[in-house]
């Protein structure tokens, strides 16, 4: 008698349409252009609340009450100034080395100084995600400096969140729509269900790794072009296009080449990101400050002009569209336009900062 013949499940390459769990945490409804954060529009979320009480909303399910804020705020500055090993270990880093990989080295060597690898133990845990949470912008900006041969700023305890990671880059404090922006993008990018970094720190957490472990692999993954570099992409491509007069033609000829059009298009969204159109509400508060740069005249014209040609097909801007540009006014590439690349991997920073707590 011969055996029973065993059913080989399908193959989906890249797991597409392979539910791996249900979120909690977040929701997207691509056709409405909805992302919710425990029910609560990322739009709302990005205007009225703060990073510091966005945080507290993903990882204890509810907002938090003015106390628990005030704590919670007050925890996060207590951790986040680094041992000074850490400081020499940033030092000893290539100065030309790619960002992300300097960030991912540190937070390992962060999981040496402060273990946790009792997972089984909630205040362990607490105690690793404050840290994640508090010094992650302290490593970003020490090791900014001290690729450019400068001193590593302490951080500031009287700063929030945003203003005080401003701070750490540039020694001055930031003016309050450059602070606002830069906390809506840190709420704008800390969470979006099961995205590629979220599922591979999923999977390295599902081992009983410890918390350091599960941001590194994450980190890892954000780094990719084809996730959290996918805005140093955006710049790179409206450098090449020139002035705002070229958008239809050089757009015409990348869709008849069939080229990849950086910053459009979205595996869930078939409209306009919403982060997007925030994104760019609270840039022109920037805008008002200084001036609209040629880059985003250049960006919104791209956009109307695609709104005909590639629109019909569902494909829109995504976050990644504005979000280079936004950082780039803000100060935070700190680098001119067709100067050396070198310097563009800090764009993505911004999505490990605000997705360093794990879920």
């Amino acid at each position: 008698m011969e055996p029973p013949k065993l059913s080989t499940p399908e193959y989906s390459p890249g797991l597409a349409d392979v539910p791996a769990a249900e979120s909690a945490v977040s929701f997207i409804d691509g056709k409405r252009a909805r992302l919710e954060y425990r029910g609560i529009s990322t739009e709302t979320l990005a205007r009225e609340s703060s990073f510091e009480e966005t945080t507290w909303l993903l990882l204890k399910g509810e907002l938090p009450t003015q106390k628990e804020l005030a704590d919670f705020d007050e925890q996060l500055r207590q951790h986040r100034k680094l041992p000074y090993r850490m400081v020499e270990l940033l030092k000893s880093l290539p100065p030309d080395g790619h960002p992300m990989e300097a960030l991912q080295a540190s937070v390992a060597a962060l999981g040496m100084f402060f273990p946790s690898r009792n997972v089984t133990d909630s205040a362990s845990n607490w105690e690793a995600v404050l840290r994640l949470v508090a010094s992650l912008p302290t490593l970003v900006a020490a090791f900014h400096r001290l690729r450019k041969g400068e001193e590593a700023i302490n951080p500031r305890s009287d700063l929030d969140h945003a203003a005080n990671f401003y701070y750490m880059l540039f020694e001055r404090e930031p003016s309050p729509a450059i602070r606002k922006v830069l906390d809506a993008c840190l709420i704008l990018h800390a969470e979006h269900t099961m995205n590629a970094s979220t599922f591979a720190a999923r999977v390295t957490g599902s081992t009983l790794a410890s918390p350091y472990s599960v941001i590194c692999a994450a980190i890892g993954t954000l780094s990719g072009p084809l996730h959290g570099g996918a805005n140093e992409e955006v710049l790179e491509m409206l450098d090449k296009i020139g002035p705002a007069s070229n958008a239809r033609a050089w757009l015409e000829q990348a869709v008849a080449k069939k080229a990849k059009i950086m910053g459009f298009g979205h595996r869930v969204y078939k409209v306009k990101d919403p982060r997007a159109t925030v994104l760019q509400e609270l840039a022109e508060n920037v805008f008002a400050e200084t001036s609209r740069p040629a880059l985003y005249e250049l960006a919104v014209e791209l956009e109307r002009v695609a709104a005909g040609i590639l629109g019909p097909k569902g494909i829109y801007p995504n976050v990644d569209f504005y979000s280079g540009i936004v950082y780039q006014v803000a100060g935070h590439p700190a680098r001119p336009v067709h100067a050396d690349l070198r310097d563009r991997p800090r764009l993505r920073l911004a999505g490990a900062l605000a997705g360093a707590a794990p879920e």
